[in-house]
């Protein structure tokens, strides 16, 4: 079974620690059904958690009445984050719109602003620079917010699809790729640290891998949280799924 997918957004300053690493032997959302759950992480929007098969999130107004009751739920404090959250997002397309044709990168710092992988994929850092060049290419951007050297189902992904020559050749006609790192024991400039944050911040991600797609406008069409089985044509069918939304 598949990861559990879910469309969240969240403010990272919504974040409560409480009943972090508590075990359930089931989670039910929706339609979908999780055993040997470990939730890590709830905020006032969203539940995050491990499950038998990988990671997922879900919205707790989706879950049942009790376990909204058990995770403190309280849908006027929910709106209230999810308004927010939908008005920073707005204020930032309208100023990455805005934003120039970004400089050529400084040589001193090339490594910290690219990124390259295998299978002749080509990460880059800048968020707005990636914007400009899918708008003037008729692309999307994919962001990928990683622990690249410590995060296992990161790695696994990256190893199963995103570093495979499927996904390149689809990425090369349709993407420009952003990396969103937050390594452990790789040294990153602290520049780019604080930029990461601030990406983490505004999309409302607190789990890795979570993978973003955005148009070149800037608006969010999908995500995928956590690892998810079928190798690079399952991500690449499940991203052609959130550009025809």
């Amino acid at each position: 079974m598949r990861a559990g997918i879910f469309i969240a957004l969240g403010l990272m300053a919504a974040i409560c620690v409480a009943r972090a690493d508590e075990n359930l032997p089931m989670l039910k959302v929706g339609g979908n059904v999780y055993s040997n759950v470990t939730v890590t992480t709830v905020t006032t929007t969203d539940i995050y958690f491990t499950h038998g098969d990988g990671m997922g999130n879900a919205k707790l107004k989706d879950l049942d009445p009790d376990l909204q009751k058990h995770f403190h739920y309280d849908p006027v404090k929910a709106g209230e984050v999810e308004q927010k959250q939908a008005t920073a997002n707005a204020q930032y397309h309208l100023q990455a719109l805005r934003q120039p044709p970004s400089r050529p990168p400084d040589e001193s710092r090339e490594q910290s602003t690219a990124v390259a992988q295998t299978s002749g994929s080509s990460w880059g850092t800048d968020l707005p620079g990636a914007l400009n060049q899918a708008r003037s290419e008729n692309k999307m951007v994919l962001l990928d917010f990683t622990g690249s050297d410590w995060c296992p189902w990161c790695i696994k992904f990256d190893h199963d699809v995103l570093s495979t020559g499927k996904f390149a050749d689809y990425a090369q006609n349709k993407l420009v790729l952003v990396l969103v790192d937050f390594p452990r024991h790789k040294p990153q400039d602290e520049a780019l640290k604080q930029a990461n944050q601030d990406l983490a911040k505004r999309f409302g991600v607190d789990g890795y891998p979570t993978y973003v797609l955005l148009d070149y406008a800037g608006k969010e069409l999908g995500r995928q949280v956590g690892y998810a089985e079928g190798g690079p044509d399952a991500f690449i069918g499940e991203l052609e799924g959130f550009s025809r939304k």
